[in-house]
């Protein structure tokens, strides 16, 4: 427990930003596994999304894991097309 003013104002900072952090790994997850599951003109409009999401999440993630992801999911679009 926090005893001195600014160590219980970085408590409330911490949990704030913990929960910011828990939601947007989330819908980077989600984001992922809807365009991976998406089908035909779906996946197109579904996979823009999953980009947008992951890139916004670049404060989260670190960059070498979010640009993995994304060439994952670039990876996965072009094997299904072919």
């Amino acid at each position: 427990m926090a005893n001195h003013k600014s160590a219980e104002k970085r408590a409330r900072q911490s949990i704030k930003r913990t929960t910011r952090n828990r939601v947007t790994r989330s819908a980077v997850k989600t984001a992922t596994k809807t365009a991976l599951n998406a089908s035909g003109a779906e996946k197109e409009q579904a996979l823009r999304n999953a980009f947008s999401t992951i890139q916004k999440a670049k404060s989260v993630l670190h960059r070498n894991t979010i640009k993995r992801k994304m060439a994952r999911l670039a990876k996965a679009l072009s094997q299904t097309k072919s």
